[in-house]
């Protein structure tokens, strides 16, 4: 920059077309999405003396105003066996008041607790967490009793398994080769003739990451952070209906399932997040349309009004120190503000994994990176 002030041909256009220019995209998306006034309160979560909050996969609120947190944190250990090991603990499930005082811890070692990467209340006030190194979608009821589980935790990892090659620059590694436009595979459905990467029916997840639900009940997981790009549908009561999805850049193909909506019609928001774009579906899961202005969408949430909008985190590198934001945006994809950056102080975010958005427009926001709720207020 200095250089560029310092030469006698740069007038002040100029140079700060360079500037601009130097600074990237996200640096010029600023100058055309409004931002949003907002406050912060960065210690909401009150806890004891031994109780710790670490990385916060998911977090939600129910009726009532209480919070839930599903955080990685505990005692994880694994026991080596023959080339093989077997994973134990590494996540808690905890309870907080309207006010984020500490209230209690649900799950204790459950069996499904391994590697958290979300959560959600839906609105029976039944608390789901999504795990991903178990495989596992389990439901709590309103009193902390386990009412329902999705997916199978692996019995073992193998340690000395064949790495896939990796592919080049652009492409994706083995395993995960582009395969043909995502259609829906009903329930029986066989292997054969499967696009690659569209998993198998049923609820064998690889590293599923987030569930939503349709005026039904039925419900609906993002399963694609392993070896599937699909999203699952089950019935109320567990049963497998249909899924759609495969991996690759098309309608209906996805590079990374990270998070899922459901508006108040039943249309089914997903965030692909390696092709940086939102697409729609509906319940039956046919493409709709799409929108890819909200950079790499991390973490995604459906407001309940009459007027639905969509706040989508943003995460530009892979600690979200560098490049951050929260975006809220029309169900037609058109933006209507931004919020926040990267950084660990107050209204700023490292990796907003999670967002509750119960009490539009007050929001919960929960960072891996800098280990804690924020509770924001959009003015």
């Amino acid at each position: 920059m200095r250089r560029l002030f310092a030469s006698s041909q740069c007038t002040f256009l100029i140079c700060v077309s360079a500037a601009l220019l130097a600074g990237g995209g996200p640096f010029l998306a600023q100058g055309t999405v409004p931002e949003i006034a907002f406050d912060s309160v960065a210690d909401f979560l009150k806890t004891p003396n031994d109780i710790y909050v670490g990385e916060v996969a998911g977090v939600g609120a129910n009726s009532k105003g209480q919070v839930f947190v599903y955080t990685r944190t505990g005692h994880p250990y694994a026991t080596l066996g023959d080339n093989r090991t077997f994973m134990h603990g590494g996540s808690r499930l905890l309870q907080f008041d309207q006010t984020g005082k500490f209230v209690r811890e649900l799950g204790q070692d459950v069996y499904g607790f391994n590697a958290a990467i979300g959560l959600r209340v839906d609105p029976q006030d039944n608390v789901w967490t999504i795990d991903a190194a178990a495989n596992q979608v389990v439901k709590f009821d309103a009193s902390g009793r386990v009412a329902l589980v999705l997916g199978r935790k692996p019995e073992n990892i193998t340690v000395r398994s064949a790495q896939p090659a990796a592919g080049r620059a652009g492409e994706p590694p083995a395993g995960r080769a582009q395969g043909a436009a995502g259609g829906v595979a009903p329930a029986g459905a066989g292997g054969g003739g499967r696009a690659a990467g569209s998993g198998t029916p049923g609820s064998s997840f690889s590293q599923p990451s987030d569930v939503a639900w349709d005026r039904a009940g039925n419900i609906y997981v993002a399963d694609g952070l392993g070896n599937n790009n699909r999203v699952a549908k089950f019935d109320k009561d567990g049963r497998f209906i249909a899924h759609w999805g495969s991996t690759g850049t098309a309608q209906g193909q996805f590079m990374g399932v990270k998070a899922i909506a459901i508006d108040a019609q039943d249309n089914v928001y997903v965030a692909d997040a390696g092709n940086k774009r939102i697409q729609v579906f509906d319940a039956q899961g046919a493409y709709k349309s799409e929108f890819s202005n909200v950079g790499t969408p991390r973490a995604m949430c459906m407001t309940r009004g009459s007027t639905q909008y969509l706040y989508i985190s943003h995460v530009g590198d892979e600690d979200g120190m560098e490049d951050a934001a929260i975006y809220k945006v029309q169900l037609d994809g058109k933006v209507a503000g931004r919020f926040g950056s990267a950084g660990k102080l107050p209204k700023q975010f490292g990796i907003a994994n999670s967002i509750d958005c119960r009490a539009d427009p007050v929001l919960l926001v929960g960072e891996m990176t800098n280990w804690r709720v924020q509770k924001i207020t959009l003015r």
